[in-house]
Order: structure tokens, then C-alpha cells, then sequence
């Protein structure tokens, strides 16, 4: 798909609806009273500090023209207590409203987090993982701030308004006139202002958003980066992706900025009016006149009344890109889990392992069948393999076993069950999977295999281990089970690594063993020990074992061999090779080494030689601590 690029702009599958903003009332709610504890601190120390010019006015224009000392000092200690008091409550409302936005961050996340482990495969097969973890970690840390310290601040700066509003007017009408004539006009251009700024915003996330994909993309891909010798190509892209994330953060830069410098021009000509008018009020004579000591505080009044216009602008300019957030947050929200529970879904007590495959039909894209009509049943404890080309669907057969994707057409039966009237953990959890990516997670080697089964002491552990061979390798790592590993096993061989998943694979002890194409990665001396390990966790389960290499699948069963989504013919290793038919060929062509296959039929003088390369690859092999990746 188009969007699976880290260079294509996401789109919006829906126009965003401002109503939408109350679904932030989930997370807002359990802390409201600490936001209106925090709302009343701040909104007191907003009227105190307007307390502050009114003070001045009676010290100009009364305390000192009457030489009023012991009055000016009680002034003077009263405006202190009110800027400290103020001070304090601003303080208090900080830490509140720090502790209230973290916790918000932390709910969004936990939501968003749990969401993305439910969601199908499909989920991550159509995007890039970069654009996913941005969602994540920065759109939600600008959300929570906005829609915690941003709804708080713009109330308390209308309130401002109010209070400062009541203050002008009730010292002098005719100034407060003057102060708030600019309105009409800041109304004006934040309106025209906002489509620009929107588009801009979305046009700036979407370009980040390419850059970070990307550079998750790079460093995931180093290792091949420069194998390839791709770095000078690979800047170049980045270069690229930069600028463009550049250009667009000025393009919005430039608009959101531009609300402060207007707000701020508007609020000097109103002080400066303020003050030109009331220097002819001040020289003239009669009921008109104001004293100084007005004027002064109505030129306070006057920048403190334009300083919340200036906050609200800012806190629009935010609340646009914080929409923008928002969007992204709540359209990884809505992503349906297609993968789930159907009501009334049961949970099985005990799993035999019978499975029946009936006219199964699957396309991941649509017009683009990957089954066709597919039957087959496996009774408990038979142990089947599914081989034939690359793109053939052998692992699309086992995914739809392990309900990793929605069965569309055709039904899939477990102990005459439909696999769908059944719960994911139910089923799930009594099926071992073994996939040819053997993904190693950060922590030890004892953690690794714990990983589906954390009350495994270690005793369970280590006989894992040694029943698939791994405990050779790992006993003489420096800190045996106990060592440490990166995230994706950095220190360890791609065949320790199959040779690790295969044990936490094993432990889980599960009554279905899926392995696909397991043993790629292990060399013929592992795989002959692993082998026989194989032949004693197999006994009793009922298994699907995917390879290109027949050595692994001879004594299995039955084997099916799949071409273009059918299958073509099935039986065991003997009948289809004395068929001759799709099957022999496939052995034919790995026996004469078209396929290296050590352990595949061929000649006496065959297997001689292969036991001669197989004797020289074990000598020249090197050690598990020489191994490091």
C-alpha cells in the first residue's frame, strides 16, 4: 500500500469533528478536582495581582501627595504580601498541574499501548513503524499539556478579562473605552488566520512524521545499509526528508508566531492611546479630569487587559497543533481489532489437537488470492508437513490456524470447534509457533525462553534448552543463561538466535507445534541434535512444520505440496517420491544441489560427499563464544 511508505503523507480517513474533543474527558475526569483546586489557586492569584495597581493609584495619588508615611508603608507591606500570596498560589497550581498532565500522559499511553498489542497484523504490515511509535511518545506529550495546562490557562485568562475588565471600568470609563477599541480587529485576523493554520500543522506533523519513520526504517536496516555500501544514498533521503520537515515547521512556525507580534502591536497602540488621552484628561479642569495615579494604573490595566488576548492566541495557535495530535491519537484508537473474542466466544479446557482445514479461500489483498478451496484434516498427534515454492501459502495456512488473521471464506476446525467460536488466549496458549524471524528481545537469555511462560523456573528452562540443543551454546556463553542480550540479539548467531526462540517455543509445552521454516538458519550438525530433540517433543502433538529443506519433513506424516494457493498432491515421503510426481522433482532438484538439501535423497556417492562438506563446515564452524552475530 501507498501509506506503507515512510514518504507518503498520511491522510485522514474522516474530517476531524471538534465534538470529539469531549472524548478527552476520560482521561481529564479522574482528576478534575485537582484541576479546579488548581483553577482557584491560579484565578486568586490573578485578582490579587490586580489587586496591585489599584494600591498604587491610592499611594500616588493620596498617600504621598499628603505626606501620609505610616499609610505608604502599610501599602507598600500590603502589595508585598499580595505579589508573594500571588506567587505562592501560582507555585502550587504549577506542581498540580504537573502531576495532573503526567498522569494524563501516562493514561493516553497505557490506552494506546494496550490498543496497538491487540491490533491484526494487517495493522503493521500497512505502515511504517516509525509513523506508529510518533504517536505514541510525541503526539501525546503535547496533547496532555494543552488539554491540561492549556484549558486551565485560556479560563483563567478569561477570567482575567473579566476581572481586569471590571477594575477599568469601574476606575474610569472613558480610558477603558480606548483600551479594548483594537478588539473588533484581533477578532478579525485570528479568524482569517486559523484554515492557514491548521493546513499548516497537519502539513508539519505529516512531514515529521516521514522523517521519523525513516529514520527508525535506517537504523533498524543498518546492518544491510552498509553492507551495501548505501550511506551517501541513504543521507541524501534523509536530506531530504529534513528539509521538507524543515520548510513546513517554518511555514507554521511562521503563522503561529505571527498571532503575538499582532496581539502585542494592537496591545501597545491601546496604552499608548490610553495614555495620550489621558494626558489631555489629566491637564483639564473639572468633574473630567483624572489624576495621575489613575492614569498610571488604567496604563497597567491596559497591557495586563491585552496580555490575555496575547495568551489565548498563543493557546489557539497550540489547541490547532494540538488537534492535529489528536486526530493521529484518536485514528490509532478507532483502528478496529479485527482479531478478537466473538461474544459468547469459548474457552477451551483441553486441546487434543485435531485439526480440519474445509474449502479455505484467503487474499490479503482484495483481487489477490493467496488460497484457493483449500481441505486437508489432521488428526491429533500427526505430524504434517506443508512444502512447495516461495508464495505458494504454506504460511498463510498456519497463520489463519493461529487466527493472526480473520478466516473470510471457509471455516478451520480444532477438536471439531470452530477456531472462531473460540477465545484468542484459549487457543493461542496451547500452540507452540516457531517462526523463521526469531525475534530476541533485551534482557538474558533465561528471560528469552521464560517469555510465554513466566512461572518456568530455572530447571524448565535449561531442559528446554537442551532438548532443542541450545544448552551447548549457551552454557558456555561468559554468564551462561544468566547473559545479556540487545534488543534483536546483536550478540548472538541468526541460528542461536532460532536455536533460543525454539526453546521458549518448546517450554510452553503446547499440544499444536507450528514450525515454520525453523531450522533455516541452523547448520546440519545443530540440526541432527535439534532433530532428535524434535522427534521427542513431536510424540503425542500435532505439528506443522514448514521448509525448503526436505531433510526436515521425510519422517513426517503426511506432506502436503502447495502451488499457487492449492494443493496439489499429499501423501508421505515414500509415496510421493514413487509417484514422481511435484514433490520427487522438488527432491530431485535439491539431490543433484540445485537446492542444498545434506540430508535430501541421492546416490551412496551423494551422501558420501555430503558427509565429507558437512564434516569440513563442523571443523571450520566456529565456537559459540567466537560467534557474535
Amino acid at each position: 500500500m501507498a501509506r506503507n511508505r515512510y514518504d507518503v503523507d498520511e491522510t485522514l480517513d474522516r474530517q476531524f469533528d471538534f465534538s470529539k474533543i469531549t472524548r478527552m474527558g476520560v482521561y481529564i475526569k479522574p482528576h478534575r478536582w485537582w484541576m479546579l483546586l488548581s483553577l482557584a489557586l491560579i484565578a486568586a492569584a490573578s485578582l490579587l495581582s490586580l489587586v496591585v495597581p489599584a494600591l498604587l493609584q491610592v499611594v500616588i495619588d493620596d498617600a504621598i501627595p499628603n505626606q501620609d508615611s505610616a499609610r505608604l508603608v502599610k501599602l507598600a507591606f500590603l502589595s508585598l504580601g499580595v505579589i508573594v500570596l500571588s506567587s505562592i498560589f501560582t507555585a502550587l497550581r504549577g506542581v498540580i498541574m504537573t502531576f495532573v498532565g503526567q498522569r494524563v500522559v501516562f493514561d493516553i499511553r497505557r490506552d494506546l499501548f494496550a490498543h496497538l498489542q491487540d491490533l491484526p497484523f494487517q495493522y503493521y504490515d500497512s505502515r511504517p513503524h516509525g509513523k506508529i511509535l510518533i504517536r505514541v511518545v510525541n503526539y501525546v506529550n503535547a496533547v496532555s499539556d494543552t488539554l491540561t495546562n492549556g484549558i486551565l490557562n485560556a479560563i483563567v485568562d478569561l477570567l482575567n478579562i473579566v476581572f481586569i475588565a471590571v477594575f477599568m471600568f469601574s476606575m474610569d470609563v472613558r480610558l477603558a473605552l480606548y483600551i479594548v477599541v483594537g478588539l473588533p480587529v484581533l477578532i478579525g485576523i485570528t479568524l482569517l488566520m486559523q484554515k492557514h493554520q491548521k493546513k499548516a500543522n497537519f502539513a508539519q506533523n505529516n512531514k515529521n512524521s516521514n522523517l521519523t519513520a525513516y529514520t527508525v526504517e535506517s537504523i533498524e536496516g543498518v546492518k544491510v545499509t552498509q553492507i551495501f555500501h548505501r550511506q551517501a544514498e541513504n543521507m541524501n533521503i534523509y536530506m531530504r526528508l529534513s528539509v521538507a520537515a524543515r520548510t513546513a515547521w517554518m511555514k507554521m512556525a511562521l503563522l503561529n508566531n505571527a498571532m503575538g507580534p499582532i496581539t502585542e502591536t494592537l496591545k501597545q497602540a491601546a496604552v499608548g492611546l490610553v495614555y495620550v488621552a489621558g494626558v489631555l484628561f489629566v491637564s483639564g479642569d473639572g468633574v473630567g479630569a483624572v489624576g495621575v495615579g489613575v492614569l498610571i494604573a488604567m496604563g497597567t490595566y491596559a497591557s495586563r487587559f491585552w496580555q490575555p488576548f496575547i495568551n489565548l492566541a498563543n493557546i489557539y495557535t497550540n489547541f490547532i497543533t494540538t488537534m492535529s495530535y489528536l486526530e493521529r491519537i484518536f485514528q490509532t484508537l478507532d483502528e478496529p481489532v479485527d482479531i478478537k473474542d466473538r461474544p459468547g466466544a469459548v474457552a477451551l479446557e483441553t486441546l487434543r489437537g485435531d485439526v480440519r482445514f474445509q474449502n479455505l479461500s484467503f487474499a490479503y489483498d482484495p483481487g489477490h488470492p493467496v488460497l484457493h478451496d483449500v481441505s486437508f484434516h489432521v488428526k491429533q498427534g500427526e505430524s504434517v508437513a506443508l512444502v512447495g515454492p516461495t508464495g505458494s501459502g504454506k504460511t498463510t495456512i498456519v497463520n489463519l490456524l493461529s487466527r493472526f488473521y480473520n478466516v473470510p471464506d471457509g471455516m478451520i476446525f480444532v477438536d471439531g470447534q470452530d477456531i472462531n467460536s473460540l477465545t484468542l488466549h484459549s487457543l493461542r496458549s496451547r500452540m507452540g509457533i516457531m517462526l523463521q524471524d526469531s525475534f530476541i528481545f533485551s534482557g538474558t537469555i533465561a528471560d528469552n525462553i521464560r517469555y510465554g511462560r513466566l512461572d518456568a523456573t530455572h530447571e524448565d528452562i535449561k531442559a528446554a534448552a537442551e532438548a532443542v540443543g541450545a544448552d551447548e551454546f549457551i552454557t558456555q556463553l561468559s554468564m551462561g543463561y544468566d547473559t545479556p542480550v540487545s534488543e534483536r540479539g546483536g550478540q548472538l548467531s541468526q541460528g542461536q538466535k532460532q536455536l533460543v526462540a525454539f526453546a521458549r517455543t518448546m517450554l510452553a509445552n503446547p499440544a499444536i507445534l507450528i514450525l515454520d521454516e525453523a531450522t533455516s538458519s541452523i547448520d546440519a550438525k545443530t540440526e541432527r541434535t535439534l532433530q532428535r530433540g524434535i522427534a521427542v517433543l513431536l510424540a503425542g502433538r500435532t505439528s506443522f512444520i514448514i521448509a525448503h529443506r526436505l531433510s526436515t519433513i521425510r519422517h513426517c506424516d503426511r506432506i502436503y505440496y502447495l502451488e499457487g494457493g492449492r494443493i496439489l498432491e499429499s501423501g508421505s515421503h515414500d509415496e510421493l517420491m514413487a509417484r514422481q510426481g511435484y514433490y520427487h522433482r522438488l527432491s530431485t532438484v535439491q539431490a543433484i544441489g540445485a537446492v542444498p538439501d545434506e540430508e535430501a535423497p541421492r546416490s551412496e556417492t551423494a551422501r558420501s560427499e555430503t558427509a565429507r562438506s558437512e564434516t569440513v563446515r563442523s571443523e571450520t564452524a566456529l565456537s559459540p563464544q567466537q560467534v557474535t552475530g
